[in-house]
């Protein structure tokens, strides 16, 4: 019974606030204070041909601890806008550079 009532808070919170994207990606800049770019991946299929393709794009992301450096691989999350460009926040970092 009390999981029950869990998911039904848990449901409840996700509808208040929406639907939330999470994105993986590789950081290459982080020459801003508490700002990264994240380079991230997308596949698509080729609408007559079929072939998938990687398409790519760089999203500035949120970064309170200024943690991230270039080369690593990080999670990312939708959030509201912080910036006129700036509408992701930084999850966690996967995978260090070496």
């Amino acid at each position: 019974m009390a999981t029950e009532n869990k998911t039904e808070v848990d449901s409840a919170a996700v509808e208040v606030r929406g639907y939330r994207k999470t994105r993986r990606g590789y950081v290459t800049s982080d020459k801003m204070e508490k700002t990264i770019v994240v380079e991230v991946e997308d596949r698509v299929k080729h609408p007559l041909y079929g072939k998938v393709i990687r398409r790519t794009s760089k999203v500035k992301v949120h970064d309170e601890a200024n943690a991230a450096g270039v080369g690593d691989l990080v999670v990312i999350s939708e959030t509201r806008p912080l910036s006129a460009t700036k509408r992701w926040r930084l999850v966690e970092i996967l995978e260090k550079a070496k």
